[in-house]
């Protein structure tokens, strides 16, 4: 793959993931300032509904560096175990995971623009349009999607992933490989 565009994608990647970070910075503010509206007297309407909406745009904006970073829950023990049938499995894993994740980019991206197309708000006092929150699940499904499409292309032109291996997972392989020894 070439330097520039893998490059482009990690950015992609990375930008998501200090978003993502943002995001969780902001339930913290949204949480501390609704201690603090209760304590001095005050009314923070729609505290809770948007400290949601951060926690979702957390979510959705951290899945693409998480996955590249070995932070998914993944199938690594049954994956690992294959031996040398471990190209075929990983395959099957990405090919099914980017199918799915297209599928949900597509629908998400599809829903948030009849959200606002059909002027949807929140039922909260507030009354903020939904749109506004779930850009941030559709641009997240979107970058997930690309990260899948990334790594099932990396896999079937390179022979590997773009994920890294965790921690968790390669103590695990050395245990077992100090078990067998």
């Amino acid at each position: 793959m070439p330097n520039i565009l893998r490059r482009t994608l990690d950015g992609i990647y990375l930008a998501g993931g200090i978003a993502s970070a943002f995001c969780l910075i902001a339930i913290v503010c949204l949480i501390i300032l609704q201690i603090a509206s209760r304590n001095f007297g005050f009314a923070f309407r729609g505290g809770a509904d948007y400290a949601g909406y951060a926690m979702a745009a957390a979510s959705f904006l951290g899945f693409a560096y998480a996955l590249n970073h070995g932070a998914h829950i993944r199938v690594s023990l049954l994956v690992n175990s294959l031996g040398k049938y471990r190209f075929w499995g990983e395959l099957w894993c990405f090919g099914i995971a980017t199918v799915v994740s297209t599928l949900f980019a597509w629908f998400a991206c599809k829903f948030t623009y009849n959200t606002y197309r059909f002027n949807d708000v929140s039922s909260g006092l507030d009354a903020t349009p939904l749109w506004i929150p779930q850009v941030t699940m559709a641009v997240g499904s979107v970058i997930l999607a690309l990260s899948f499409w990334d790594n099932l292309v990396t896999l079937v032109v390179e022979k590997r992933t773009n994920v890294r291996e965790s921690g968790l997972a390669s103590s695990a392989t050395d245990v077992s490989e100090k078990d067998t020894i």
